[in-house]
């Protein structure tokens, strides 16, 4: 079920030596890419003028800020309505799935060669608490093992730049996987890919590592290309928007 309440960014005070511009960018984006961006139809709004009281600066750094992340893809302007943050349609977010794909898949064939024996070995500690036969009865906490688990194998891979290009996929990338694990069926596929993509991992199989990766993304390109629910993206002013109401 859609969780209807608005969203929040979770600020606090900036100061210090580094540019206002530059805290403000990396507090508001560290808040963005922590949501589940997608769990409601209400559009999620920016408030300039809340987000500079809550980080007790002027709106200028704000301002500044907002423009970085619209150039990231991160925040949208939509004229007469203000800022929102950046959401994609289906098309486009098979498009990123599939990038995401290819970046997982290329990180996992270098964790396969790379990443210590103890790394790889902590990959199932993700999964420990959830035997297949109740993994359902804990569908949240298993979706944030799942996160867990594929930041985990990107981060192995050992390219900085890899992990980089992925922050501001992950933001949708992620949001999807939490909706889709909800659906029926889908967490005992989950169960045995992690299980198969492990067991590779582990045996230093670099490309049936990344072959399963790289497949394990795309059926979640195919699952979202089938079942995704949500409207289509088109801005109509008729359309809700949720105001947040930001923490300090």
């Amino acid at each position: 079920m859609l969780q209807q309440h608005p969203q929040k960014l979770s600020l606090t005070s900036i100061s210090g030596a580094v540019t206002l511009r530059y805290q403000a960018y990396e507090m508001i984006k560290r808040s963005i890419l922590a949501m589940d961006i997608y769990s409601g139809a209400a559009e999620i709004r920016l408030e300039e003028n809340q987000i500079a009281r809550d980080l007790g600066v002027s709106r200028t750094p704000v301002r500044e800020a907002m423009t970085l992340l619209e150039q990231e893809g991160l925040v949208r302007s939509v004229p007469r309505r203000g800022l929102f943050v950046a959401r994609k349609t289906k098309r486009e977010l098979i498009e990123m799935i599939t990038v995401w794909a290819a970046l997982e898949g290329m990180a996992a064939h270098l964790a396969a060669t790379r990443a210590d024996d103890g790394d790889l070995a902590e990959l199932g500690t993700f999964f420990d608490a959830f035997p297949s036969s109740h993994s359902a009865d804990r569908l949240d906490d298993y979706a944030d093992a799942n996160i867990a688990f594929h930041q985990a194998i990107i981060r192995l891979g050992g390219c900085n730049l890899m992990v980089e290009m992925t922050a501001n996929l992950f933001v949708h990338v992620r949001a999807i996987r939490t909706l889709s694990i909800h659906q029926e069926g889908r967490i005992d596929r989950s169960v045995r890919e992690h299980a198969s993509i492990i067991a590779a991992l582990r045996a230093r199989d670099a490309d049936r590592a990344a072959t399963l990766v790289r497949d394990h993304a795309l059926g979640l390109a195919d699952h979202v290309n089938a079942h995704w629910a949500l409207p289509e993206l088109d801005w109509d002013e008729s359309r809700p928007a949720t105001g947040l109401c930001l923490k300090p």
